[in-house]
This record gives structure tokens, C-alpha cells and sequence, in this order.
């Protein structure tokens, strides 16, 4: 009897706890759209959120990728445009975890 009730009063704290986390998640699906431009030296990526430019970014000479996010100096080289482009998303903070 007091094991059932003892997994009953788990089962419940547990409950209430995945609700308290599912309020402080923001579920919210970030649109992040790609498109790319011809520049003198090459094709240029360009990152957008709706109609806000991200950041760009392009493959050097050495074939690594350089992410140039917006309003910052930093420039890392990445080995995949995909790295880049994450690179770009996490310096704006639209990164959202998965509640899962």
C-alpha cells in the first residue's frame, strides 16, 4: 500500500514538473530561409529571418566557409556551410532547444 502510494506521488511530481518545463519552453518553429547572390568574388550565401538578413557567408579560398553574422566582428571558418549557417542562426539567438 504505501509502495502504490509512494509511485503515485512520483508519478505526479513528475507530471507537474514536464508541465512547469513545457510553460518555460517557447515552442516556436524559426523560419530560416537561405538564398545566394553572384559577388565578384564568388557565390555569397545570405541567412534570413523573415525579412531580417542574418548574416552571409561564403567558401575562402582554402575551401573552409566563413560565417559573417550581422552587427559583429567574429569571422570563424567552418569545414561545412551548414556549420556556417548554424554559426550565423546562434550569434542572432534563434536557436531553440527541442522540448523533447
Amino acid at each position: 500500500m504505501i509502495t502504490q502510494e509512494v509511485f503515485d506521488n512520483q508519478t505526479l511530481i513528475e507530471s507537474e514538473f514536464e508541465d512547469y518545463i513545457d510553460q518555460l519552453v517557447d515552442v516556436r518553429t524559426v523560419e530560416i530561409e537561405v538564398d545566394s547572390v553572384m559577388d565578384v568574388f564568388g557565390e555569397l550565401y545570405r541567412v534570413w529571418y523573415s525579412y531580417q538578413l542574418l548574416g552571409t557567408f561564403y567558401q575562402n579560398l582554402d575551401g573552409k566557409w566563413v560565417a559573417q553574422p550581422c552587427n559583429t566582428n567574429e569571422r570563424p571558418r567552418c569545414d561545412t556551410p551548414e556549420l556556417a549557417q548554424l554559426f550565423i542562426v546562434a550569434v542572432n539567438g534563434l536557436l531553440v532547444a527541442d522540448a523533447a
